[in-house]
This record gives C-alpha cells, structure tokens and sequence, in this order.
C-alpha cells in the first residue's frame, strides 16, 4: 500500500500579516523591488536609476576626450582644470575657443535628435520609426541646399537666399515639410501609422528635389552641399550651439509635461482615450515638440543618421520599459555623437570623417537587425 504524503502548510500562510511592518522583496510579475511600510508601498527599479548613471558618466567621459584630443593634445586632468577655470592662456583659448563649442554641439544635437527619436517611435508604436521619416530632415536638407547652390549661382534670385543663412534656411525647410505631411496626416484622423505613411511619402519627394538640386549646382556649390549633407560637427561654434541648446532646454520641461499622455500612447486608443488621454491634442504636441528638436539639431550640424532610430532603442533594452524612455534616450543620443565624432577624429591617423559617416556605419548594421527581428516577430 503507498503511503501519502500530505502537502505541508506554507510558512507565508501560516505566519500572521502584520499591518505595520516594513517589507523588502522582490517582484517576480514586473520586476524591481516592492517596498511597503503599513498602506503605503512603493516600487523602486535599481536599473532605473543604475542606467542613466551609467550613460551620465560615458558622457562625461566622451565630453572631457573629445576636448582633449586634437592637433594639440590637452591632458585630460588639464581639460578639467581649465573648465574649472584654471590651466594657461593657450591652453584656454584652445579649449575654450575651438574645441569646446564642437563637443557641446554635438551633445546636444545627439540629445535633440535622441529624445526625438523615442517620441516618434513612442507615437507610431514602431521601433523602426525615426524623424527622417516625418520628411523633417529632407525638409531641412531642401533648405540648406537650396541656399548653398541657388545662393552660389543664381543672380539676384541666390543673393536674397545667401542671406537667409544654413540654419535659418535648415530650420524653416524642416518645419515647412512637417507641416505638410500634419496637414495631409489629419484627414481622417491623426494615427501613427498614418503620419509614417505620408512622411515616406514626403520625404521622397523631398529626397528628390535634393538631387535635382546637386545636379544643377556647380562643382564647388556641390562639393559644400554633399558636405553638409553628411552631418559634420568641423565647423561648429558658438552660434551653432546658441541656435540648438534652446530648443533643447524647452523641450525638457515640455516632456516632462507630457509624460503621462507619451506613456498612455502605449495602448490602444481606446483605453487611452478611457484613461482620459486627448489623443489628437497629445500626438500633436508631441509631434511638434520631436520636429522643432530635429530641424534646429539639423541645422546645427547636418542631417545626421542613425542617432535618432538607435538610441532610444538602446536605452529601451538597457531599461526593459514598455515605451522609448525619454531622459536615457537623450543622454544615450548625446554620448553616442560625441563618441563617434571623437573616433571619426582619431581612428584613422590624418584622415578626419565627418560624424555622420560613423554613425550611418554603426547604424545600419543595428537597423537591419531590428528588420529581422521584426520580420521574425511578424512571422509567429
């Protein structure tokens, strides 16, 4: 005859709840650690806070390098003793003259385009969207391109364009072709993917415009051309970072605003609409809060790839949230252009690549692994 085991009593069940003891442990069913004292809990994700600090200190790093190195090294310790306000006069005016705006450009442009990106993707519910789609950064590039080639060659028609200047001409560009695809997106009702469709839309026609345009400008109209088309931080100064960092610093605030609506967009629109959510009013705001970021970032420094699709990506996985995080996505932006100008500087002896090169090569293999991670995931 086989003997039964009875099933022993849980220790949990049986040991009496108390109301007012505080409890650490962790959660199995989303992750992270409950902490409840009496009513109250609260959870806490190490990884949260672990992670930005992580990509604040690579940062950090990449803005002290990036300063330190050129046709004249600079020490490190001596690039932090002259931010500091110390060091000699040379050494100042090196720093403080021609290497320093470059960095602080290309953070916040990498910034700019970062916290872009996750907005994008966040709306359309797309890891493969980016601001390049919305046809902001063709737009911009029609304007850059049409003041260096018409304001090169064209008589009186190119003189009144020469004074409107890149930036200026980059900016409106960008804001006019998003503009267009709104417009055209609205009707109907403004879905992700509808916005998406149009922006493809708009930036081939754009694209082609752009061609055309090179195709008409001479040698040397060109050769400026193509050379901003790459995305370059070489001549960046002072007034670049003037013209990006305000767009940046209201953006912030902006988001912060705008927070719970870019988190409720991660349903469906229903239950975001049931959570109280005005789903046009949202995607709107939103929408012209990631395009103003991506025509001032382009103006500053060129359209440049790849940024805007990969870190929000990156800081999604790095921080295993259900939508793009916005702050990690930033800092992440900035980090990655800043290292990639720095090893576009100094990884191939004499020969400097504009920055732009090295993100489209770092890019694109991590876009066509999302292309077949989609693809598998399509296919279960």
């Amino acid at each position: 005859m086989k003997a039964v085991r009875r099933p022993r009593p849980s220790t949990a069940a049986s040991e009496p709840a108390t109301a007012n003891r505080a409890s650490l442990g962790r959660d199995g069913g989303v992750g992270g650690i409950a902490l409840r004292v009496g009513p109250l809990s609260a959870r806490c994700r190490p990884r949260v806070l672990l992670v930005p600090c992580v990509v604040v200190l690579a940062l950090i790093t990449a803005f002290i390098v990036g300063v330190a190195h050129g046709d004249v090294p600079i020490p490190a310790l001596d690039v932090v003793r002259i931010l500091l306000g110390g060091g000699n006069a040379v050494d100042r005016m090196i720093v403080i003259e021609f290497r320093l705006p470059r960095v602080v450009v290309g953070a916040a442009v990498g910034a700019a385009l970062g916290l872009s990106g996750a907005i994008v993707q966040g709306i359309a519910r797309n890891p493969l969207a980016s601001p390049e789609i919305l046809g902001v950064t063709s737009g911009a590039a029609v304007g850059a391109v049409s003041v260096i080639v018409l304001g090169g060659s064209y008589g009186a028609v190119g003189g009144h364009l020469a004074r409107i200047g890149i930036p200026s001409a980059a900016i409106v560009g960008g804001l006019t072709a998003a503009a267009a695809v709104y417009l055209l997106a609205l009707r109907g009702g403004l879905s992700g993917n509808r916005v998406l469709l149009v922006g493809i839309g708009i930036q081939a026609l754009l694209s082609s415009l752009v061609s055309w345009l090179l195709i008409k400008a001479s040698i040397v109209d060109a050769g400026r051309a193509i050379v901003w088309l790459t995305g370059s931080l070489n001549a960046a100064t002072w007034d670049d970072a003037v013209a990006v960092t305000p767009a940046l610093a209201l953006a912030l605030p902006a988001m912060s605003m705008l927070s719970f609506p870019f988190g409720a967009l991660n349903f469906d629109d229903d239950t975001a609409g049931a959570l109280g959510v005005r789903l046009d009013a949202a995607r709107s705001m939103l929408l012209l809060t990631a395009v103003v970021l991506t025509a001032t970032a382009t103006a500053a420094a060129g359209p440049i790839a790849f940024v805007a699709l990969v870190s929000p990506q990156l800081a999604l996985r790095l921080l295993r949230t259900a939508t793009p995080p916005l702050l990690t996505s930033a800092l992440l932006g900035a980090a990655l252009t800043i290292w990639a100008d720095v090893l576009g500087r100094t990884a191939f002896g004499d020969k400097q690549l504009p920055v732009g090169i090295l993100t489209a090569a770092l890019g694109a293999p991590y876009l066509m692994y999302l292309l077949v991670r989609s693809g598998k995931t399509h296919g279960r």
